[in-house]
């Protein structure tokens, strides 16, 4: 018999203002009942390398990726069939066919029907605690009043919110301007997109803010649901296999290079997708080796996707797998690449002549220069320090786009697009202050609240983000393979402490990995957690009960010192 441990695996706190505190409030409430409980911080790429990638943890804490406008995103988050896949592909490992089945009905049905298969998802869940969810933090920002007028009106974790920002007019304005353009300065503690723009990259990727300038996708999610954006239109017919789309591309496209963006780069993206080798890899299929390589970040989308054809240059079909179509819209926002760029990334990645396992060069490349047709196109960077983009002026969004732009997108308030990084929340918005940036890209902790709110120049910008902290568990490993173990290490975490104490009160506490309308009564947090509830009060573990909770799910205990079989 020998004492349980694990590690925590969470960012530190440069990197997350919020992750590491809250990791070491969980391990000592771990502690207080005989788990050897570490907290190990590791750097956020190497984070989602050794979770998303490697399978490498026991327990991991970060934020996840939003569920909130379709809980369809849940289906590669947790179906059996990704317990093997990388990314956010059920990185937990979990198995469990009742989730199985309540992903695949809420896949196929509308309505009520999707809604109830939802609700029973979320409760199957919260049961067996394949993760555990804490809180949605509320994203604190600081931004400058006289620069744009509409901080609080957009959102800033998206590239369509920094498309919508209007600049400041008047005597007052101060729009900073280099050469006679208007630049967007964006300060940032994350560098990554200073090194990487490669948007298939898992590790390189917290958001697409920049990816998303530089590259377009068929469609852009909005609050409806995902509405055409380089597709002029789409329609959908229903077959026996499921929905099919004919889409339409707006006319006279272009890659930032000169190139004509045509219907093949969408049938060539959706087959790199699939299988980033696009065959290679597959022509021996005697063993697990040669299987696909899909891109492991837009696996769940893209999976839902069984045939693109070209019908003309302008003009595709594509077929879905058994889905809803408005499941299937979903797929229609993943990022569409120039194949006369990728097509030369598809061998097996290698270092110093060395191969680096399964994965080809189209998912370790650096992608520097970009190469997309987005509305910003790549100048220059300088890794660890800055990123330039320009606007990319024969895009749709220009000024001769007129009302073939998408409804409510005007053109970029901005000339230019500059992402400055720096090492710490303090240092992000001492820049913004000084003048020398318009805002703080990444949230910033909730301790800077006070100094954002002193300033006069300066706006607190918060908004309510949809994209939740976890607590991840590996199920492939034990004791994590225990359903009972995960409950009861959930009712050792006292999410409404951790809002108070970690959090200062700017988060929201949540049973479910879903927010909003998706939840369903019996699962809102009104009066605690309803399913798992915290064995103790006020951030104190009742340390007899945890003890018990640990017995009846089949531990034992040599003195205070929690065991498990050999």
């Amino acid at each position: 018999m020998r004492q349980v441990s694990l590690r925590i695996k969470t960012l530190p706190a440069d990197a997350d203002p919020f992750a590491l505190q809250a990791a070491r409030t969980i391990a000592a409430w771990y502690g207080e009942v005989g788990l050897d409980a570490q907290v190990v911080p590791v750097s956020e790429e190497e984070l989602l390398r050794q979770v998303l990638v490697g399978n490498d943890f026991d327990v991991f804490l970060a934020r996840g990726p939003s569920w909130s406008v379709d809980p369809d995103g849940l289906y590669s988050l947790l179906h059996s069939r990704f317990a093997d896949a990388q990314g956010w592909q059920n990185p937990f490992g979990f198995v469990d066919l009742d989730v199985d089945e309540y992903l695949e009905t809420q896949r196929r049905t509308t309505g009520r029907e999707r809604r109830e298969a939802v609700a029973e998802l979320q409760r199957s869940i919260v049961r067996s605690q394949p993760f555990t969810p804490l809180v949605f933090p509320d994203d604190i920002r600081a931004a400058r009043r006289d620069t744009y007028t509409n901080w609080r009106d957009v959102d800033l974790q998206t590239p369509q919110g920094y498309l919508s920002l209007r600049r400041a007019t008047g005597t007052d304005a101060a729009v900073a301007t280099e050469d006679g353009e208007s630049v967007l300065r964006v300060t940032t503690t994350d560098r990554r997109a200073t090194e990487n723009l490669n948007p298939l990259s898992v590790e390189y990727r917290r958001s697409g803010v920049v990816t998303g300038q530089l590259y377009d996708s068929l469609g852009h999610v909005t609050g409806e649901g995902a509405q055409p954006w380089l597709a002029a239109s789409w329609t959908f017919d229903r077959t026996d296999e499921g929905p099919r789309a004919t889409i339409r591309l707006r006319p006279d496209l272009t890659w930032h290079d000169g190139e004509s963006l045509t219907a093949a780069d969408v049938v060539f993206t959706y087959a790199l997708l699939a299988d980033t080798s696009l065959g290679s890899a597959g022509e021996n299929r005697e063993t697990d080796d040669d299987a696909p390589i899909p891109a492991p970040r837009f696996q769940g989308r893209a999976g839902l996707v069984s045939a693109v054809d070209a019908v003309s240059d302008t003009a595709v079909t594509i077929q879905f797998v058994d889905c809803s179509p408005s499941v299937a819209t979903r797929a229609l926002t993943v990022p569409i690449l120039p194949a006369h760029v990728w097509t030369d990334r598809t061998d097996p990645a290698s270092m110093a002549g060395i191969e680096v396992g399964r994965v080809t060069e189209a998912l370790v490349t650096n992608n520097i220069p970009p190469v997309g047709s987005g509305p910003l196109q790549f100048v220059r960077n300088t890794p660890r320090e800055s990123l330039e983009l320009e606007v990319f002026p024969d895009h749709f969004l220009g000024d001769t786009g007129g009302d073939d732009r998408p409804a409510g997108v005007d053109p970029p308030a901005y000339d230019r697009f500059v992402v400055q990084f720096v090492g710490s929340d303090d240092a992000a918005i001492g820049v913004v202050a000084d003048g020398d940036s318009e805002v703080t890209g990444t949230p910033v902790g909730a301790d800077t609240v006070p100094r954002i709110g002193r300033d006069d120049g300066l706006e607190l910008v918060i908004s309510r983000a949809d994209a939740p902290y976890l607590l991840g568990y590996n199920t492939t490993r034990e004791p994590f393979t225990n359903p009972r173990f995960r409950n009861t290490l959930a009712r050792l975490v006292d999410v409404e402490h951790l809002v108070s104490a970690v959090f200062d009160g700017y988060a929201r506490p949540t049973a479910t990995p879903i927010d909003g309308d998706w939840v369903p009564s019996d699962l809102a947090w009104d009066d605690g957690n309803p399913v798992a509830p915290f064995i103790g009060s006020g951030g104190e573990v009742d340390v007899e009960r945890a003890r018990a909770a640990f017995r009846d799910a089949g531990f034992q205990y040599d003195d205070a010192r929690l065991l498990r079989g050999a």
